[in-house]
């Protein structure tokens, strides 16, 4: 059958380097670390001792809905709204003049709303060692919903499409990008508003990763301490936020004049079969994926121009998936450009895929790299090729012709998007 094609008409963002898309490209493109001491609650009494991550800063729900309704909600709900907010206007949506039975909304998440169970847990637990009688706000079960988010937003714009959220831990977010794609292609929907949140960085977050050994300790500096493709990488930085891009019909967003950023050529996903937390060490899974992107998209490897890497900071994680792009893109990886966006925003768990699809669309529409921070001369892993063309600690100029982004999960969860240039 004829599927339809699908292009990116709008972008929001929450995340640690901003809190829209301009302030966000600008600071990635600078290099900018958002790692610093958090400051949400006290670290203290973490056994692990890591005291920092990857916060969103200087956040005001209320610019995008009311502060009571706002108070009902999770923090990872708070980070999906507002993204949806500035990618629906940015977009230029005329909601009034669309079927609003054809527009839906997918998100991903990885753990949702935690900061809220736990508040639910500790209140239950304090009411049972004081014999007091079993209390939890009414709105605790919506708020630890992942799901909820996705309704909130259909919701919040009286969209009736297809309305749900996919969980795959890391991947969710390109997950979820996928099936919207999928939707749009089989003509079940115009629009769909997708990408995903999170907002695990608090204590539990901190410390369960941390007690896994998955965090760097690099508390002498935070803002050094996300260093994918370094040798002395020791885990990554926790970070907090969401995104959303609007992907439409073709069609459909020419016969309104829409700006587009960038088309979708194709996507990937595979599973490694192999481990809970650990990649498959040869990175088998992760090739697959994007062989599986690029067949899609009827591309060769040759086609992409830069792959924006899932690129952890983990000792295991960035071996494996230099690996896979070394066997997937041949000698082609002395000529591409690629990058980890995650050395400057964290890893932002269910909501990292989206963030680094809306980088790599940028990168397209743009014709500039985002660079992987944090390298320094001789701090080199034996077992990376650093003939591969990695865009280390400086942004780089160039023809981005079509970019791939990379997303994969604890429980061998491997997802991948390819955008390309738009041409009618």
């Amino acid at each position: 059958m004829d599927l339809k094609r699908v292009v990116v008409t709008g972008l929001g963002t929450v995340n640690p380097l901003g809190n829209t898309i301009p302030e966000f490209w600008d600071n990635a493109i600078k290099g900018v670390s958002g790692a610093a001491p958090i400051t949400n609650f006290d670290t203290e009494a973490i056994q692990t001792k890591v005291k920092f991550g990857c916060q969103v800063k200087n956040f005001d729900i209320t610019e995008y809905m009311d502060r009571k309704e706002a108070r009902k909600l999770d923090k990872y709900s708070h980070f999906a709204i507002a993204s949806a907010v500035q990618a629906i206007k940015d977009s230029a949506l005329d909601l009034e003049k669309e079927d609003l039975d054809r527009i839906g909304v997918v998100l991903g998440f990885g753990i949702g709303g935690v900061d809220s169970f736990e508040e639910g847990i500790d209140a239950i637990h304090e009411q049972k060692k004081a014999g007091q009688e079993l209390k939890v706000t009414p709105f605790f079960v919506p708020r630890i919903l992942g799901s909820i988010a996705a309704g909130l937003i259909s919701i919040m714009f009286k969209l009736r499409g297809p309305n749900y959220a996919t969980s795959s831990a890391c991947a969710s977010s390109t997950h979820a990008i996928i099936d919207a794609v999928n939707l749009i292609r089989l003509g079940k929907a115009n629009a769909i508003v997708t990408g995903g949140a999170e907002a695990a960085l608090g204590d539990c977050g901190v410390t369960g990763f941390g007690v896994m050994h998955a965090l760097s300790t690099r508390n002498d500096s935070p803002e050094t301490a996300s260093r994918p493709m370094s040798a002395s990488r020791d885990g990554f930085v926790l970070g907090e936020g969401g995104g959303i891009l609007i992907l439409e019909e073709y069609e459909h967003a020419i016969s309104r004049g829409a700006k587009i950023y960038a088309e979708v050529a194709g996507w990937g996903a595979t599973a490694d079969a192999y481990h809970m937390t650990a990649p498959e060490p040869e990175g088998r899974g992760a090739a697959r994926v994007m062989q599986e992107a690029l067949d899609d998209a009827g591309m060769k490897p040759e086609d992409i121009d830069y792959v924006n890497m899932h690129g952890t900071s983990t000792p295991l994680g960035d071996i494996a998936e230099c690996k896979a792009i070394k066997s997937v893109f041949g000698d082609h990886v002395y000529d591409m450009n690629l990058s980890s966006t995650k050395s400057m925003t964290g890893h932002l768990l269910g909501g990292a895929g989206v963030i680094e699809a809306i980088a790599t669309v940028l990168a397209v529409k743009n014709d500039i790299v985002p660079p992987t921070i944090n390298h320094e001369d001789g701090d080199e892993d034996e077992q990376i090729d650093y003939r591969m063309n990695f865009t280390f600690n400086k942004a780089q100029k160039r023809e981005v012709r079509a970019g791939l982004s990379n997303t994969f999960g604890f429980g061998g969860h491997n997802s991948c998007v390819i955008f390309k240039k738009f041409k009618d």
